[in-house]
């Protein structure tokens, strides 16, 4: 870890280093018990431990894990957040990745074949709901006050369940199939529940953890799930605006996902003129069309409503926690964070 709070370049060696934790002879032994035979190396290092290791160590944005830091000093925590706490909301993140890659049919995630495609789809399975249960174990390793871990306990088992719920309306759910009024409003929720609820959690570890105010605990919930609708913005059009994220941007349209770039054209232009979108959404989702099509026809549409759009909800996240931070420090180093993702998206 570096002294700088929101820096955390080296969290892949953090999440590295609790994972060797988790596989030493002791960990392995507090796991299986110290009765039972061992378990040769190189069983444990092909069945998961390799696996999770490879996927850790890919290159990621971290942001979560930087939110959970900020929340600790707004929360009046004094040092660095524990390791362990910072790892729990990455790896929930890392274990949707894996999972959503499964659900989503997605052949890639960071610049390299998703887990599923280079292990199979079972051992990914299993190793993206191993990560889903790990954050309980870093989480006792912590020996928190028990009404303190027993406040994150219910923060993390509400953040899975949200987002599971979320999931379950994202692959129900295609564009062409929703009616124009109703898509803002399902887009909105799928965001809330899936990218904003897991911010919504980095947001309130930190907090909750350094014993802040119920008030801090509030705000950095709002703060959190906003950030987090804000940034998914960013991400879907991202896929569309970005040269060298078309890839994603693709994968969205030939599966008629619901995203932002629809929820805002729903909520701008006439019915007639989303119904021919919509025809070409089709003919996309059946191949006979290039997605790159309909990428256009979408840019031409929506003009620069979309950074527009992106910019005002990101501003009104950290307004919102300014109200009870206005001259925090944290405030100015999360700012200059977002803004560094908010281009990464492209």
């Amino acid at each position: 870890m570096t002294n700088t709070a929101l820096d955390l370049s080296d969290s892949p060696t953090l999440l590295s280093a609790l994972l060797d934790e988790q596989f030493s002879t002791d960990g392995l032994a507090d796991l299986v018990g110290p009765d039972e035979p061992s378990v040769p190396w190189e069983v444990w290092e092909s069945a998961l431990y390799g696996p999770l290791a490879t996927l850790l160590r890919r290159p990621g944005k971290e942001f979560r894990a930087r939110l959970v830091e900020a929340g600790h000093r707004l929360g009046g925590g004094r040092g660095e957040a524990p390791g362990e706490l910072l790892a729990i909301v990455e790896a929930l993140h890392a274990g949707s990745l894996v999972i959503d890659d499964i659900e989503d049919g997605s052949a890639y995630r960071r610049g390299a074949p998703a887990l599923h495609v280079t292990i199979g789809m079972p051992k990914a399975l299993n190793l993206g709901s191993w990560l889903y249960f790990w954050p309980y174990q870093l989480l006792a390793r912590l020996a928190l006050h028990p009404s303190t871990e027993l406040a994150l306990r219910r923060a993390i088992s509400r953040t899975q369940l949200r987002a599971h719920q979320g999931q379950a309306l994202d692959l129900s759910t295609r564009v062409a199939e929703l009616p124009q009024r109703e898509l803002p409003a399902v887009v909105r929720v799928i965001t809330s529940l899936k990218t904003g609820a897991l911010m919504q959690l980095g947001a309130q570890l930190g907090v909750i953890a350094a014993g802040g105010r119920a008030e801090q605990i509030a705000a950095a919930a709002r703060f959190g799930r906003e950030l987090g609708v804000g940034l998914q913005m960013a991400d879907d059009w991202g896929g569309l605006a970005s040269e060298s994220r078309c890839h994603k941007g693709h994968e969205d349209l030939l599966h008629s996902r619901a995203t932002w770039p629809w929820a805002w054209l729903a909520e701008s232009v006439d019915e007639l003129s989303y119904a021919k979108l919509t025809h070409l959404a089709r003919e996309v989702a059946r191949r006979d069309t290039h997605p790159e099509v309909l990428a256009e026809r979408l840019r031409e549409r929506l003009g620069d409503t979309p950074r527009e759009r992106i910019r005002r909800q990101l501003r009104g996240a950290l307004d919102d926690l300014a109200r009870v931070a206005p001259q925090s420090a944290v405030l100015s180093e999360l700012k200059r964070a977002i803004d560094a993702l908010e281009v990464s998206y492209g």
